[in-house]
């Protein structure tokens, strides 16, 4: 279960690193790395505020 969450966080994360950097550039797994945690703590974020705002 956790694998797929990984690999579509992952997924997200070189899709957005593909705009930015080219595919076979040597950086490109850093910027995927780092595009895919602002993704990850992005989603955090939002379930984090959803939640806030259902309690109120």
């Amino acid at each position: 279960m956790i694998n797929l969450v990984v690999r579509g966080l992952l997924a997200m994360g070189g899709a957005l690193a593909a705009l930015f950097v080219a595919r076979d550039s040597a950086n490109f797994g850093v910027v995927q790395g780092m595009l895919t945690t602002i993704v990850l703590v992005c989603a955090v974020l939002l379930v984090v505020l959803w939640r806030w705002r259902k309690d109120e």
